[in-house]
């Protein structure tokens, strides 16, 4: 993936959701991209799902599903 889509500042809220008190900045890029990453590969497989049921639309069922493949 090339075009970065999810903010830094949501990476932070995130890390600190998840109990961090302090962030450093390439932890903020490294949680992006592997985000992004499955991400996109969940996205890609949803939309493959969707043809296959002779869908144009991606539902959130496709979704769920291809997060569990």
């Amino acid at each position: 993936m090339t075009k970065k889509v999810l903010p830094l500042a949501a990476m932070e809220r995130l890390l600190k959701s998840g109990g961090a008190s302090r962030v450093a900045d390439n932890a903020k890029v490294a949680l992006r991209g592997v985000l992004e990453d499955v991400a996109d590969k969940i996205a890609r497989d949803a939309v493959r799902l969707s043809l296959h049921s002779g869908r144009k639309t991606v539902k959130a069922s496709d979704i769920k599903l291809a997060a569990k493949i």
